[in-house]
């Protein structure tokens, strides 16, 4: 497993939110975490990113316990569903963002630069400004400068929360479309069951900071193994899902 979660537990002010939490993602898989609003996925999230720190358990990336390295050092990109992004910086500028913290060679940068432009479909629009983009856009920008670095596992929040439906349709396409191509592991939060049939390998459920199951959506729609996640997963759904996949 390239990502590893043993025996975490996490409390914010008497509530637990993470509760025994353990669970692995294998290096290069597209990984979802599903449940409902408070089941504790975001937790999960933040302690992966470094945010915040367990209060018991182990975190491993790549085999190594990080639990104590500062996000900064963990080799993360971070994907936000409010994009995030520079309001005063070009598309190029921003996905440039972090190679300049790196103080990488100014004609490696560009050379980046234009590869994620050109990787995202937006190679014409380097020079524009967030506001000049549609949601769709911003999102592949930020995307884009999340991978910028050259991170060894991407993280994202709720990526298409702030999308109208149609062009979220779109989105998660392309998202597994490009993750598959970049080979990066990948972890992201989504309430919505539809998504994460579509776009993941494997899809962990959460309750009430606990991780009821574990599996392919296959398995997680055909053989759940709990009465929570029978009454959460809207089978019917995820069959005609299923048929299309």
């Amino acid at each position: 497993m390239y990502v590893e979660l043993k025996n975490i537990n996490k409390t914010f002010d008497g509530f637990l939110a993470s509760n025994d939490v353990n669970f692995g993602v294998e290096a290069g898989h597209l990984a979802a975490l599903l449940g409902p609003s408070g089941s504790g996925k975001t937790t999960i999230l933040r302690m992966i990113a470094g945010l915040d720190m367990p209060d018991s358990g182990d975190i491993l990336i790549n085999g190594e316990r990080v639990n104590d390295l500062p996000g900064s050092r963990r080799g993360i990109g971070f994907v936000f569903q409010n994009y995030a992004l520079f309001r005063y910086m070009t598309v190029a500028d921003n996905i440039a963002f972090g190679l300049k913290v790196k103080k990488q060679k100014k004609a490696q940068i560009t050379e980046k630069v234009d590869e994620l432009l050109e990787l995202i479909a937006m190679k014409d629009l380097g020079k524009r400004y967030p506001h000049q983009l549609s949601g769709g856009q911003r999102q592949r920008v930020a995307f884009a400068r999340a991978l910028a670095p050259g991170p060894k596992l991407l993280l994202l929040d709720e990526p298409f929360a702030a999308i109208d439906a149609k062009v979220r349709r779109e989105l998660r396409s392309w998202l597994k479309e490009m993750i598959g191509r970049v080979g990066v592991t990948s972890i992201f939060v989504t309430h919505d069951q539809e998504e994460a049939m579509e776009v993941s390998d494997t899809i962990i459920i959460t309750n009430q900071g606990c991780v009821e199951q574990i599996g392919t959506p296959e398995e997680i729609c055909f053989h759940p193994k709990t009465d929570f996640v029978t009454d959460f997963i809207d089978a019917a759904r995820f069959e005609a899902i299923m048929t299309i996949r």
